[in-house]
C-alpha cells in the first residue's frame, strides 16, 4: 500500500522536473536568438551627402615633341661635297647645312650660257628675217628647260636650314655618297635632321566626354618630372576634328614655348587643363570602398536601417577626399562613414550619430 501511494508523488516530480528543463532550454534558445538579433545589426556612423564645388581640371601624361622635324637631303643620288654642321648646333632660318657635288651644276650653268648666247644671235637674225620664227622658238624653249634643271640643281646642291633650329642628326662625313636609302628611325632619307625646339609641342589624347569642352586657345599647366619646381604654360593649339574609335579619345596639340630650351622632344611630361567649375559629391577616400581582385569601387547607404550598397566610379582626387560618380546617389542620402568595412549588402545597421 505504502508504494501504491508514493507513485503518484514520484510521478509528479518527474513532470515537474521535466516542465522546468524545457522552460530553461527554451529561454537558452530565446536568448541565443536575441544574441544573433543583435549581431545583425551593425553600429556604424552615417554623414548626409552634399554637393561641392570643385575646379574641374583633366590631367593626362604625353611625350614632348619637336614643334617642326625635317629631314633634309637632296632629291638625286650623289657625292656629299661638305656638311657644315653638326648634331646639337643651333642654326638660323637659311643657314647652309651642306653642299653636294657641284659638277652637274657647273656644266648646267655653262650650258645656259651658251643657249642664252646663240638666242642672242638668232634674235637678231629674226628681226632681219634670215630665220624662220619656228627655228627661235625651238632655242627658247631650249633655254627655259635648261633654266629650269639649272634652278633644280641649285636648290639641290647647296641646302639651307628652313626654318632656325637645331641640328639633331648627321648620319654622313664629307665624300660619302648619298644613295637616297632610307636611314633615318623616321624611315626616311637624308644627310642631315633639323628640329624646331622653341616652341615645342605635345599632342594628349583626351577623352571624347571632354570634347566639347576642350578649345583652340586654352592654357594648359606642364609638368616634367626632370624639373619638379618649373611650370610650363602651353596653349592648345589645334584640336583635332575626329574621335578614335578603339580608344574613344581625340587629339589635341599643345604648343609650349621654350626659349631656354629646357624642355627635350622626347621628354616625359603631365599636362593639365582647367575646363571650368562644377558640382560633384566629395567624400573621404576611406569611405570608398574597394572590391578584392577587381578595380570596382562602392559606398554604402543607410536606407531606413538596412545598409545599401552602390558601386560608383572615382573622379578626382583632393588630398585626403575623392569625388564620387553614380546615379543612384542624391544629396541627402545619409552615408556611411564609420563601420562600413564590416558590412555586406542588406545588413541591418545600428546608426549612432
Amino acid at each position: 500500500m505504502k508504494s501504491i501511494r508514493l507513485f503518484p508523488i514520484i510521478a509528479l516530480l518527474t513532470v515537474v522536473a521535466t516542465g522546468c528543463n524545457q522552460q530553461n532550454q527554451a529561454g537558452r534558445l530565446a536568448g541565443t536568438d536575441a544574441e544573433l538579433t543583435n549581431e545583425k545589426e551593425i553600429v556604424v556612423r552615417t554623414q548626409a551627402l552634399e554637393l561641392s564645388t570643385i575646379a574641374r581640371t583633366i590631367d593626362y601624361t604625353a611625350t614632348i615633341e619637336a614643334f617642326e622635324e625635317v629631314h633634309l637631303a637632296p632629291a638625286s643620288p650623289g657625292r656629299v661635297d661638305n656638311i657644315f654642321v653638326e648634331p646639337g648646333d643651333r642654326v638660323s632660318e637659311g643657314q647652309k647645312l651642306f653642299a653636294m657635288d657641284q659638277t652637274q651644276l657647273h656644266q648646267a650653268e655653262i650650258q645656259l650660257g651658251n643657249l642664252k648666247t646663240d638666242l642672242q644671235r638668232l634674235s637678231s637674225l629674226l628681226e632681219t628675217g634670215d630665220i624662220p620664227q619656228q627655228q627661235y622658238d625651238q632655242l627658247k624653249t631650249q633655254v627655259e628647260v635648261t633654266e629650269s634643271n639649272v634652278k633644280f640643281l641649285r636648290e639641290n646642291t647647296v641646302i639651307y636650314a628652313p626654318f632656325s633650329g637645331v641640328v639633331t642628326g648627321k648620319y654622313f662625313e664629307n665624300g660619302e655618297m648619298y644613295s637616297g636609302a632610307p636611314n633615318t628611325v623616321a624611315g626616311k632619307a637624308a644627310i642631315v635632321t633639323l628640329m624646331q625646339v622653341n616652341p615645342v609641342k605635345a599632342v594628349v589624347n583626351i577623352s571624347e566626354q571632354y570634347m566639347p569642352l576642350v578649345k583652340e586657345g586654352m592654357d594648359a599647366t606642364i609638368i616634367s618630372d626632370v624639373f619638379p619646381d618649373d611650370k610650363f604654360k602651353g596653349t592648345v593649339s589645334l584640336v583635332y576634328p575626329t574621335i578614335d574609335p578603339m580608344t574613344r579619345s581625340f587629339e589635341v596639340e599643345i604648343t609650349v614655348p621654350n626659349s631656354n630650351f629646357k624642355l627635350k622632344p622626347g621628354m616625359f611630361i603631365r599636362v593639365s587643363m582647367f575646363l571650368g567649375e562644377e558640382e560633384a559629391f566629395v567624400v573621404p577616400s576611406n569611405v570608398v570602398l574597394q572590391q578584392e581582385g577587381t578595380n570596382n569601387r562602392y559606398i554604402f547607404v543607410d536606407r531606413n536601417g538596412i545598409a545599401k550598397r552602390y558601386q560608383v566610379k572615382i573622379g578626382k582626387r583632393y588630398d585626403e577626399m575623392l569625388e564620387i560618380i553614380s546615379d543612384d546617389l542624391a544629396v541627402g542620402d545619409m552615408l556611411v562613414v564609420d563601420g562600413q568595412t564590416k558590412l555586406t549588402d542588406n545588413d541591418k545597421i545600428n546608426v549612432v550619430n
